[in-house]
């Protein structure tokens, strides 16, 4: 009987150390879970696997500022002139969109609805840290993140933050296509006209359907001080004219993947906006789009 009691205790000790070492240790080959497979919820808000929506947590940054542009826009010259405002911080490109939680086990999506959390909550409630923390850093009053993919999941942004400004960066879509097939090694002039419609295509969504501040980067070039007025009251602070001297402002390592690079932007001087090469030749839509928008295309 003793001999049995003994076999049993070790086979309790044995299965609970596996249980516990199951539960710190991620597994080889992660098995998905409802959570992970989570995109977006219904009309009604149930996700259609988990048929649970998160409520939102609360936020610590209420209203952040986000700037959306296609690439090759000029937003790391708007991101450097309003990170010279003395309350305003514009670090470089955070990539949001690229910052996941990833719930390795599927009792931890069961776990996290207990807390009232989700997958996409949980990368909310980081995300929402994450510009806190920069903000508590530099001191400053607001946050403006200029990350140009985050306009393709602008409504993702709207989710989150309801309360989020917008500064929504237009530049002529044939000065984009130029840019862009200046700046790449070996450009696909396919590649590249679609690349553009697709940020454009989101860009006029957001255009119409949030309450945005419209920049022209040709009008950020050629009037800045007119511009950046404009700007300030928007975001509801006083103009300085320092932001038009970026140059004598740290605004970190200018380096690929966090922004523009090139030797404009490290002049510190605001540089007349170039247009597009003669011989650029538009799809149909981006035409559409860039007309919408104010420009000439013929």
């Amino acid at each position: 009987m003793h001999k049995q009691r003994m076999s049993s205790l070790g086979k309790g000790l044995k299965r609970r150390g596996r249980l516990m070492a199951q539960a710190v240790r991620p597994p080889r080959r992660p098995a998905p879970c409802a959570a992970d497979r989570r995109v977006h919820p219904d009309a009604d808000g149930h996700h259609p696997v988990t048929g649970y929506v998160a409520p939102r947590a609360p936020r610590l940054v209420e209203s952040p500022v986000f700037v959306l542009s296609c690439v090759r826009s000029g937003s790391t010259l708007l991101r450097v002139v309003l990170n010279s405002h003395s309350r305003i911080r514009a670090p470089h490109e955070m990539h949001l969109r690229t910052l996941h939680v990833h719930l390795s086990r599927g009792f931890t999506a069961e776990a996290m609805r207990e807390l009232a959390l989700d997958k996409e909550e949980l990368e909310h409630v980081l995300w929402d840290r994450l510009l806190h923390l920069e903000l508590t850093r530099s001191g400053k009053e607001l946050i403006v993140d200029k990350t140009p993919p985050n306009t393709l999941i602008w409504p993702r942004l709207h989710r989150c933050w309801p309360h989020a400004r917008y500064i929504v960066l237009l530049r002529h879509p044939g000065a984009v296509v130029t840019s862009l097939t200046h700046r790449r090694a070996d450009p696909d002039p396919a590649g590249i006209r679609a690349e553009v419609l697709e940020y454009s295509e989101k860009l006029e969504e957001a255009r119409r359907a949030l309450d945005a501040h419209v920049v022209r980067y040709e009008d950020l070039t050629a009037e800045p001080a007119r511009t950046t007025r404009d700007l300030c009251d928007y975001l509801g602070v006083p103009w300085e004219p320092g932001m038009l001297d970026y140059g004598s402002t740290d605004h970190g390592a200018f380096r690929p993947q966090l922004g523009d690079w090139s030797d404009d932007i490290k002049s510190g001087r605001i540089h007349s906006a170039r247009g597009a090469d003669p011989g650029v030749r538009l799809p149909v839509r981006l035409t559409e789009l860039a007309e919408a928008w104010g420009y000439r295309t013929a």
